[in-house]
């Protein structure tokens, strides 16, 4: 098991006492800690957070349409190996002719194969003790991804491509295995099985509040309140992609930077709403609403 000491967040993060007990579980057990939950709700702060605020290496693997086992583990090069031995072999033939110069491989040699393995965040890990491990918005990856690694984070021992190296790590040391999802498909079951499961509820106002002040602690009261009523109207407008806290965070960055009562007037006018809403629906939805307009009805196939 990796530092299992029960930390309930830093001065940049809020760690409930749910999700905290869950990370902490997932340490002793010395199992990954799979968290859901909707886009912005600080997934992957957490193990961003813990590892800057103990002092750990942190090491990251952001998934998409390409991820496989090979990235995340290790990989063998086998264009610089082969690159490699044609390099040698120039250079034994300029020996050969009286040439002392001799063309560069940058220190590798073709004999050892560790030379050649390029070793991903998985590895990195294991090699590192008490180290933090994020592997980030799984559910972007291919199907066979979260299958796949269900060997890789089920042992403590890694060996790596062609050169045979073991990396070899004990429960004590294991790092901390954080795991995020958007939920944009569904995980296999036995690979949800593995993990330790936490889903982060979108912060009330009252937390958001805690939230903001962790940011911010010498933002004016009333900002924060107008700020916050304004946010969760959004939030309630039934939106394609509603405003997260992310977003409601650089929302107040940009409108701190002007006097509180300029910063409130900005707030109820929705000045710099492009930070908080990302569709075009969503923004035409937001001015019929602030105009009174009705919805538009949809079309039907026999209207």
């Amino acid at each position: 098991m990796a530092l299992t000491e029960f930390w309930k967040g830093s001065e940049k993060y809020i760690c409930d006492q749910s999700l905290a007990q869950a990370f902490h579980m997932a340490r002793v057990l010395g199992m990954p800690l799979l968290i859901e939950g909707e886009p912005g709700t600080g997934k992957t702060e957490l193990p961003i957070q813990y590892a800057k605020s103990m002092g750990l290496p942190i090491f990251t693997y952001p998934t998409g349409s390409k991820s496989n086992v090979e990235s995340f583990v290790a990989r063998f090069d086998h264009v610089k190996y082969l690159r490699d031995s044609q390099v040698e072999i120039l250079n034994a033939q300029r020996a050969e002719k009286g040439l002392t110069s001799k063309l560069s491989t940058g220190n590798r040699n073709s004999e050892n194969l560790a030379d050649y393995v390029v070793k991903g965040p998985a590895a990195k890990a294991y090699a590192t003790p008490h180290s933090v491990l994020l592997i980030d918005e799984i559910d972007k990856a291919p199907r066979e991804f979260p299958n796949d690694l269900l060997y890789a984070l089920s042992h403590r021992k890694l060996v790596m491509p062609e050169s045979g190296e073991v990396i070899e790590i004990s429960e004590e040391e294991m790092p901390a295995i954080v795991i995020t999802s958007n939920r944009e498909q569904e995980l296999p079951t036995a690979f949800k099985g593995r993990c330790i499961y936490h889903y982060i509820n979108f912060p009330d106002e009252t937390l958001m509040r805690e939230i903001v002040l962790k940011h911010y602690p010498k933002i004016h009261d009333r900002v924060v309140e107008v700020a916050l009523d304004a946010f969760y109207q959004l939030r309630n407008l039934g939106l394609e992609r509603a405003p997260t806290t992310r977003e409601l965070l650089n929302w107040l960055k940009y409108v701190q930077s002007f006097a509180s009562e300029d910063s409130i007037e900005k707030i109820k006018s929705l000045e710099g709403l492009g930070v908080l809403i990302k569709t075009q629906a969503d923004m035409e939805k937001i001015k019929r609403s602030l105009s009174g307009e009705p919805e538009p009805k949809r079309q039907g196939f026999y209207n």
